[in-house]
């Protein structure tokens, strides 16, 4: 892809990914970068952000919650949380969590390569009981099991041959970390996986696997689907 004119760079200099130089992708992936991704909104405008960190971790009991009448249309883990003590970052995430319909929290952090890790634990699901944050630089959440595939990559040659075979196949949630690859200038690209089926119960038919990339300052860039196989 060719670079855009300076004269329109510098025009556009409020908007970097418009001028930035797409980093080359790792085994030359065919599906364009998805800039926006998917985020949880966290740390993202909100009028007082809480940063995620290892602080937002909380391990505490929600089996009163499991006896509520209404649980899943409730605020109860935030209440569990915040009576057995737990930190202003750890609430802020349940809370999050709850505004979007879920009643979860932020059970384990980790660092994968200068990335943050936030395992998702939700305890009043029937099924799919966990999830994961991406937390960059900036403080910014990125969840990958968030509308992992786009109609624009459904379109591509490879996973259209894909999908002609098994129509019925969507991606099941929760993805799992597949490695990571090295991107230009320093960057890195956090790959994760998740299986291709056509029931919660049936046979799994391929698996898609997503790229979420960082550059060097470890400030998310954008997600890419790297296979559909």
């Amino acid at each position: 892809m060719k670079s855009l004119p300076v004269a329109v760079c510098l025009l556009l200099a409020l908007s970097l990914p418009a001028c930035q130089k797409r980093a080359a992708s790792p085994g030359e992936a065919t599906y364009p970068r998805d800039v926006a991704g998917q985020t949880t909104g966290l740390g993202n405008g909100d009028a007082t952000p809480v940063r995620i960190d290892a602080s937002a971790v909380w391990s505490g009991s929600t089996d009163a919650c499991r006896q509520a009448a209404t649980p899943a249309g409730s605020h109860c883990v935030v209440d569990a949380m915040r009576s057995a003590g737990a930190t202003p970052a750890a609430i802020a995430a349940a809370q999050r969590l709850a505004a979007q319909g879920e009643s979860g929290y932020v059970s384990a952090w980790d660092d994968q390569s200068g990335v943050g890790v936030a395992t998702l634990e939700f305890p009043l699901r029937a099924n799919t009981n966990q999830g994961t944050w991406l937390v960059d630089a900036s403080g910014r959440t990125i969840d990958v099991d968030a509308d992992v595939l786009p109609d624009s990559a459904r379109s591509q040659a490879q996973a259209r041959a894909f999908f002609d075979r098994h129509p019925q196949a969507v991606p099941f949630a929760p993805a799992q970390p597949a490695g990571t690859a090295p991107l230009p200038d320093g960057g890195v690209r956090l790959l994760y996986a998740m299986p291709l089926r056509g029931c919660h119960a049936c046979a799994d038919d391929g698996t898609l696997t997503l790229g979420y990339d960082f550059d060097a300052g470890r400030r998310y860039i954008g997600r890419q689907v790297v296979e559909v196989r």
